[in-house]
């Protein structure tokens, strides 16, 4: 099992910014990918951001140029630094880790959340 745990979220003006961590612990060997998902109020989970463990970065269009996702594989610790922050970027941020195992088999591993309000 992976245990993460997120901190970092907060109340921001738009315009601002957050940064937002998560530490992995426990079975952490054969962590493929680790991620930022999040999910506003009515709204489906999506992805925000990943990076793979040779540092491979994805980033959803709406976050491109503004978010940065980065990984501290000494403390097994993946950050996500967000600015010129709007609203509609108000949401539970979800810290995600999945390994990828044999015969297709998908491991996915989810954080309490952090919520991340924006305000205008």
């Amino acid at each position: 099992q992976v245990q993460l745990v997120e901190s970092g979220g907060g109340l921001v003006q738009a315009g601002g910014s957050l940064r937002v961590s998560c530490a992995a612990s426990g079975s952490i060997f054969g962590i493929d990918v680790m991620g930022w998902h999040r999910q506003a109020p009515g709204k489906q989970r999506e992805l925000v951001a990943d990076i793979t463990r040779r540092g491979k970065t994805n980033y959803a269009d709406s976050v491109k140029g503004r978010f940065t996702i980065s990984r501290d594989s000494a403390k097994s610790t993946v950050y996500l630094q967000m600015n010129s922050l709007k609203p509609e970027d108000t949401a539970v941020y979800y810290c995600n880790a999945r390994k990828y195992g044999a015969f297709g088999v998908i491991e996915d591993y989810w954080g309490q959340g952090t919520q991340v309000t924006v305000s205008s």
